[in-house]
């Protein structure tokens, strides 16, 4: 009788004790992209907005020279 006992404690605890076994994790996700709604958009207009300033400028200049 108790070797009957041992042996169903054992595989009962084989079974318990396995389902608390967890494997590796998973690999990281993948990096989230550049957001172009925050300050990037911002310094894009500011971009435009000296490039057209420069471009004014230059065209005032060629102007006044002949």
């Amino acid at each position: 009788m108790k070797t009957t006992y041992l042996i169903l404690l054992t595989i009962s605890t084989l079974i318990i004790t396995t389902s608390s076994v967890f494997a590796q994790p998973a690999l990281p996700a993948a990096p989230s992209q550049a957001p172009i709604d925050g300050g990037l958009s911002l310094l894009a207009a500011a971009g435009g907005a000296y490039a057209i300033k420069k471009l004014r400028e230059k065209k005032n200049q060629e102007e006044e020279l002949p």
